[in-house]
């Protein structure tokens, strides 16, 4: 059996694993990188881009749609646009294959090593690879746990055959004519907003009182707003049973009690994610859990010495930019660099119509000595022109009373993701209202009703 002897090992290529092995190797460490996969993991390959590609499309699609029942903006389609599914995951693979590749050149570049296969450990920092033509034992200095997370399966809706997870749903072959989403949380929403555009008969299935149960009302409202609007069924305070006999159908309990059968030809169960710790010797390792999830203190650092854990295997938010950035930390730490992650913000998008950003505290979590400045998107130019004034949209900064500093920014619109840097930097720089009101903002830019919100708070807002 072949030895690897390494400074660093890291067990997972994606958003956390590949960040913390590159600048592990940036900082001249000695680095083997172990994926079983691509690297990339779930956000490149199954998450974040297929998603994004596909809401893309949809929109564009759905756009085209409407321009060839009414004309929009002097725009008419003599006869309403068709869709290829298999030509649509061509285009997505095509975004996924090139940067499956940056990453692998970013990998090379720093000097890591890349072994393909999955890892089993027998003690805490050894293990071994089976990579399929030989295996593979390595034995580290310094590990770095970056396994991530897999899809919930429900115990009445197990994957297989037309129960399918977010991961299949990005890889159909064929738009399906009916679904149903268990789940309405952001994974749910996006998926179905996006099937609902390209053509599918979408319903939703959600045990709470309400869609993105984790977002307040004020955010939500848009949201639901425009599910019900665009026909999308939601099937509120209900609870999926399971499938029909003839697994035709859903079956659910609707909050009166009643059972009700939906029709389905794909039930897509989005009920959220789980730490992967099964199956690479997690047991073996003697680290200390919290719960389900890797426990860590503020350097990422579990109960045994020298190991680390980063990203979704050590809880909430499960995101991708928190696992980077632990990763680029811990690197920093094991080439004695004096680091903890203890970020004032960590941003939260929903990709859904409209998008929802959300930085820093809530309204709840602030409590009562804040002032709130809240600027309607019907007031924006900008949304005008992008035909999104009237969704409902809004930008809202929390601060606090007795030094006006910036603790929370909340906002509802199209396009309004793009803003969710300007958000966490302020709030992360520490700035006050008249930071934000001091600062010039090109015009016309959604940017605007950020600044706008800030004078709202001061008490003198131009637009509002």
């Amino acid at each position: 059996m072949k030895t690897i002897e390494t400074k660093v090992l890291v067990i997972g290529g994606g958003p956390g694993g590949y960040v913390a092995a590159i600048r592990c190797g940036q900082l001249g460490l000695k680095t083997t990188l172990v994926e079983g996969e691509r690297v990339g993991g779930a956000c490149l390959i199954r998450g974040c881009i297929p998603s994004k590609a596909m809401i893309h499309t949809a929109a564009l699609f759905d756009a085209m749609s409407r321009s060839s029942e009414a004309p929009m903006h002097g725009i008419s389609l003599p006869e309403p646009p068709s869709f290829d599914m298999q030509g649509w995951t061509g285009w997505k693979d095509g975004i996924v294959d090139r940067l499956n590749g940056g990453v692998g050149s970013l990998l090379k570049r720093a000097g890591v090593n890349v072994v393909s296969g999955w890892a089993k450990f027998s003690d805490a920092r050894t293990c071994k690879v089976d990579s399929g033509d030989e295996a593979v034992e390595i034995r580290a200095e310094h590990v770095i746990l970056a396994t991530g997370s897999i899809p919930v399966e429900l115990s009445n809706l197990p994957f297989g055959a037309n129960i399918i997870s977010s991961t299949e749903a990005l890889s159909l072959n064929e738009l399906p004519e009916r679904v149903v989403i268990v789940g309405a949380g952001y994974i749910g929403l996006e998926i179905g907003t996006a099937l609902q555009k390209l053509g599918s008969d979408v319903s939703i299935v959600e045990m709470q009182d309400d869609i993105l149960p984790s977002y307040d009302k004020d955010l939500v409202a848009p949201v639901r707003k425009w599910l019900e609007d665009n026909d999308v069924a939601l099937h509120l305070g209900a609870k999926a049973l399971g499938l029909s006999e003839n697994g035709a159908s859903l079956r659910i309990e609707t909050r009166e009690g009643d059972e009700v059968k939906l029709p389905a030809d794909k039930v897509l169960a989005a009920a959220g994610r789980k730490p992967a710790t099964d199956g690479w010797g997690l047991e073996e390792m003697a680290i200390e859990m919290d719960g389900p999830f890797i426990k860590i203190d503020s350097r990422c650092a579990t109960s045994t010495r020298n190991v680390w854990a980063i990203g979704d295997v050590t809880g909430e938010p499960m995101l991708a930019h928190r696992a980077s950035a632990q990763g680029e930390m811990v690197a920093e730490i094991i080439a004695s660099e004096k680091r903890v992650f203890n970020p004032m913000a960590i941003p939260a998008v929903c990709f859904t119509d409209p998008e929802i950003v959300s930085v820093g505290m809530t309204p709840d979590e602030a409590g009562d000595e804040i002032v709130t400045g809240i600027f309607p998107l019907r007031a924006s130019g900008r949304a005008m022109t992008l035909d999104a004034a009237d969704s409902g949209g809004f930008v809202r900064v929390l601060s606090r009373k007795d030094d006006r500093r910036i603790v929370g920014v909340q906002a509802v619109g199209a396009e309004i993701s793009e803003l969710a840097a300007a958000f966490t930097q302020a709030i992360e720089m520490g700035s006050v209202l008249e930071d934000i009101a001091g600062t010039i903002y090109a015009h016309p830019t959604l940017g605007e009703a950020f600044h706008e919100a800030a004078l709202k708070s001061l008490g003198h807002a131009i637009h509002a």
